[in-house]
C-alpha cells in the first residue's frame, strides 16, 4: 500500500486499490468490475499536465482541446473536493513522501457523480525536491459502490450477531420464568432484540396464557390477549401449528386473522413474525416479535428470528424445569413445618419462613413453638448446616426429638443436651445451632439456652432495642463429639408489651459484608417497625430478608407480651431494666417523668424520678440481675401513683443508720421523706420493693406493719 490513502466518506477496502511494490513501481489493479483507467504525467517545475485519452476521459475531458494545466482538471471538482484534493497533493509534496493515493468526486454532466481514484509516485532531485509526479487515474465508482454495499451488509451481519449475543448473555443469568420474562421486557430488552413491540406466551395445560407484553403489540389490545387458544388468533394458531409467521404488513396480518381487522387502526406496526417456541420437541409456546419499519423478512432476518426464538425456548425449557423442583422442594421444606401455630394466653406468636431465591434446594431453617404444661410453652428457632434435601431431613427429624424432649417436661438445657446426642447419632457429618426458650407470660418469665446460634433480641415497651447477654453452647452434634454437652441456662423477665425476637442467619447476612452491618439494621428494624407480633414480623421480611438478596432461608419468630396499660382513669406501664445495660437506669428515669406528664401528674415527677433512681440503683448494685420497674396510677379518690421495682433476690433491705461520711444505707430513709407509704412484698423466687407518691390520706384501721427489713450483702 501507499503511504497516505485518503478515502472517500464510504470506506475502500484495501483489496480494491492499486498497490505499489517493495521496488516503489506501480502494481496491478485487483477490482471487481473493469473501469476507465488511465495515466499522467505532470510537470511540477513547467506547470504542464500530459494524460493520455483515457485519463481525459475519466474526467470528461476532449483530447483535442485539453489545454495541459492541472487548473483546467481541478476546476472540474466542487469547491471542498478541490480544496480536498489539493491539500492531499501538497502534504504529500512537502512531506517528503514519494507517493499519496486519494478519492475524490467529479461531477458529471449526464450523470450522478464519479468517484475518482489517483494513484501516484513523486520523483525528486537529489536534493529533495519535487519535480515530476506520474501516476494513474481511474473510474472507481463501481468499487466505491460494492464497497459502500458490501460494509452495509457487513454491519447488519454485525448487527444480527449483536442481537443474538446479547440476548443470549441476558437470558444466560435467568434462572426462573420469571427471570426470563424480566430479561425480554426490562429496560433496553426490544432495543437488545432489535424489535419495537413483543408478545410472550406459554401453554399450560390446555390453555395459553400470555406471559410477557412490551412495546407494540397485538395482543396489548383489549381482550385479544386473554384468547386463550383459539386458532383465530396469531399466537395461538402459531404454537398449535408449529410454523412460523411472517408477515409483512398490517394488511398481511389482518387478512390471513380476520377476527383482527377491527382493531387495524390501532396498529403501529408495520411487520410481525410470530415464532413458535419448540425445546426437544415439545411445544412451549409463541414469541412475537413486531417492527415499526418496513421488513421484508429475507433469509437473514428469517434465520435471526428464528434463531432468537430458539435461544428463548432453551431459555424457558431450563426455568419452567427450574421453577418445578424448587415449588417441590419448598414445598417439602414447608410440610416439615408446623402448619399452625397455635394461640397463646396473654401474647401473641408470628412467624415465617422464607425460601432463598436462588438454588433449586431446600435449607434446614426451622421454627417450632411447643406446648407445655401449666399454660408454659417453648420457642425455638435453629438451623441445619447445608442447603439440600439432606438437611431438610435432617431438620425434620431434629425438630420432632426436640419437640418430643421439650414435652417430657424437661429443662432447656437438658433438651438442647438430648437433641445434640439425637443429632449425633444419626451418623451425619451435619450439624446444628439454635435458640430455645420457656416461656411463661404469666410471670414474663423466659428460660433460654443456645446452641452456638444467635441470642434473642427484645423490644422494650419505648422502642428500645436490647440484646441480652445469653450464654451458650456449642452447635449440636458437635457438642457430643467433643464431650461438651453444657448449655447454661439465661433467665429474661419479658414485662407487659414487650417483645421478643428469634431468628436465622439469612435476616442479617449480607454477602460481602459484616455480620455486624446485619445486626444494627435488624436492630433498627425491630426498634422503628409495628408493635404487633403479625405486622413486625411482615416489616422485618420485608426490610431485611429482600434487602440482602434473598440468598438464605430465613426462620423468623416473633412473640409479643400483651400489654398492660391499666384503664384511662388508672394507667399503668412495665419497664424491663437489664443489669448489663449502661444507659437503662437513666432511661427508666426519664420513661417515669415522661409517663407522669403524659398522665397530667407531672407534680409528682421529681420525687417519682428521684426514688425510681434509688430503688433500680440498689437492685443493680446489689444483685445478679436486672429489675422489672412498675408504674401506675391509683384509682380515685386518691391521687397517687404507684411505683415498683421487681427483682429476683430473696434479700430484703433493712433501714440502716448511716454516717455523716457514708457514701451509702440511705435508701429507705429518702423512701421516708418521700413518699406516703412503701412496703416489700414476696413476689416468687424474689421480691418488690414498692412505694407511693402523693397527697397523705388519713388510713381507715391500722395497717398490718411490714415484715422486719434485712441488710442487703
Amino acid at each position: 500500500m501507499t503511504d497516505h490513502d485518503q478515502q472517500p466518506s464510504a470506506s475502500v477496502p484495501s483489496h480494491l486499490l492499486f498497490e505499489r511494490g517493495h521496488g516503489g513501481e506501480i502494481g496491478t489493479v485487483q477490482r471487481l468490475a473493469m473501469n476507465r483507467t488511465g495515466s499522467f504525467e505532470w510537470d511540477l517545475e513547467a506547470g504542464t499536465l500530459d494524460m493520455d485519452d483515457a485519463g481525459l476521459l475519466v474526467f470528461g475531458l476532449d483530447p483535442k482541446t485539453f489545454d495541459s494545466l492541472p487548473e483546467t482538471v481541478l476546476n472540474l471538482l466542487e469547491q471542498s473536493e478541490r480544496t480536498r484534493l489539493s491539500k492531499a497533493i501538497d502534504d504529500a509534496i512537502r512531506s517528503g513522501r514519494s507517493s499519496y493515493s486519494v478519492h475524490f468526486l467529479v461531477p458529471m454532466e449526464h450523470e450522478r457523480d464519479q468517484w475518482t481514484h489517483i494513484q501516484a509516485r513523486i520523483l525528486r532531485h537529489e536534493d529533495g525536491r519535487a519535480h515530476r509526479v506520474v501516476g494513474v487515474v481511474q473510474d472507481a465508482t463501481a468499487e466505491v459502490t460494492h464497497s459502500a454495499f458490501m460494509l452495509d451488509l457487513e454491519k447488519r451481519r454485525q448487527w444480527q450477531t449483536s442481537i443474538v449475543e446479547r440476548t443470549t448473555s441476558a437470558l444466560s443469568r435467568a434462572v426462573t420464568v420469571d427471570d426470563v420474562t424480566a430479561a425480554l421486557t426490562g429496560p433496553d430488552a426490544l432495543t437488545r432484540l432489535g424489535a419495537d413491540g413483543l408478545s410472550l406466551a406459554l401453554v399450560e395445560n390446555t390453555s395459553l396464557s400470555v406471559l410477557a407484553l412490551s412495546g407494540d403489540s397485538v395482543e396489548a389490545i383489549d381482550g385479544i390477549g386473554d384468547a386463550g387458544l383459539d386458532r383465530r388468533f396469531p399466537l395461538a394458531d402459531t404454537v398449535l401449528d408449529g410454523r412460523p409467521r411472517f408477515l409483512t404488513s398490517v394488511a398481511a396480518l389482518t387478512e390471513r386473522y380476520p377476527v383482527l381487522a377491527p382493531h387495524a387502526d390501532r396498529l403501529e406496526f408495520r411487520a410481525a413474525a410470530y415464532l413458535p417456541l419448540v425445546a426437544q420437541a415439545r411445544p412451549l409456546g409463541t414469541l412475537a416479535l413486531f417492527y415499526r419499519d418496513d421488513t421484508s423478512f429475507n433469509a437473514d432476518e428469517r434465520n435471526l428470528c428464528l434463531g432468537l426464538a430458539a435461544i428463548v425456548a432453551q431459555s424457558l425449557q431450563r426455568a419452567k424445569l427450574f421453577d418445578e423442583e424448587r415449588e417441590f422442594a419448598t414445598g417439602l421444606q414447608s410440610a416439615m413445618l408446623p402448619r399452625r401455630i397455635q394461640e397463646i394466653e396473654g401474647g401473641e406468636i408470628a412467624v415465617r419462613y422464607h425460601a432463598a431465591w436462588s438454588g433449586r434446594q431446600v435449607g434446614g431453617d426451622w421454627y417450632d413453638v411447643i406446648a407445655l404444661p401449666n399454660k408454659r410453652f417453648g420457642i425455638v428457632v435453629g438451623d441445619v448446616q447445608g442447603h439440600d434435601t439432606h438437611a431438610a431431613a435432617i431438620m425434620g427429624q431434629l425438630r420432632i426429638a426436640l419437640r418430643a424432649y421439650a414435652g417430657e417436661g424437661h429443662p432447656p438445657s437438658t433438651v438442647l443436651a438430648r437433641a445434640s446426642r439425637f443429632l449425633a447419632e444419626l451418623d451425619t457429618e451435619r450439624f446444628a445451632t439454635c435458640t430455645y426458650a420457656q416461656v411463661d407470660l404469666a410471670s414474663g418469665t423466659v428460660r433460654v439456652v443456645r446452641a452456638g446460634h444467635f441470642g434473642p433480641l427484645i423490644r422494650h415497651m419505648d422502642g428500645r432495642v436490647g440484646s441480652p447477654q445469653v450464654r451458650g453452647g456449642l452447635p449440636l452434634g458437635i457438642s457430643t463429639d467433643f464431650g461438651d454437652e453444657e448449655y447454661p441456662e439465661t433467665r429474661l423477665d419479658l414485662v407487659p408489651g414487650e417483645t421478643l425476637v428469634l431468628y436465622t442467619d439469612g435476616l442479617v447476612e449480607e454477602p460481602g459484608a459484616d455480620i455486624d452491618v446485619g445486626m444494627r439494621a435488624l436492630v433498627h428494624e425491630v426498634s422503628t417497625g409495628p408493635a404487633g407480633a403479625e405486622e413486625l414480623a411482615d416489616h422485618l421480611s420485608d426490610q431485611l430478608w429482600e434487602r440482602w438478596g434473598s440468598g438464605d432461608d430465613v426462620a423468623l419468630l416473633v412473640l409479643r407480651r400483651s400489654p398492660d396499660p391499666g384503664s384511662p382513669r388508672a394507667p399503668r406501664l412495665h419497664q424491663y431494666i437489664h443489669q448489663a445495660d449502661p444507659e437503662g437506669l437513666s432511661d427508666a428515669r426519664n420513661i417515669v417523668r415522661q409517663a407522669l406528664t403524659d398522665w397530667d401528674m407531672a407534680e409528682l415527677a421529681d420525687d417519682a424520678e428521684l426514688v425510681t433512681g434509688e430503688l433500680l440503683v440498689n437492685v443493680l448494685l446489689h444483685t445478679e440481675g436486672g429489675a422489672v420497674l412498675t408504674l401506675e396510677v391509683l384509682p380515685e379518690p386518691v391521687r397517687r401513683v404507684r411505683l415498683s421495682v421487681q427483682d429476683r433476690s430473696s434479700a430484703w433491705p433493712r433501714r440502716r443508720s448511716p454516717g455523716e461520711t457514708a457514701t451509702s444505707g440511705r435508701g429507705l430513709l429518702l423512701l421516708d421523706a418521700v413518699a406516703a407509704r412503701w412496703g416489700i412484698e414476696p413476689r416468687g423466687e424474689g421480691k418488690a420493693v414498692w412505694c407511693e407518691i402523693g397527697p397523705m390520706v388519713q388510713p381507715v384501721g391500722t395497717p398490718p406493719a411490714p415484715p422486719s427489713p434485712v441488710e442487703r450483702p
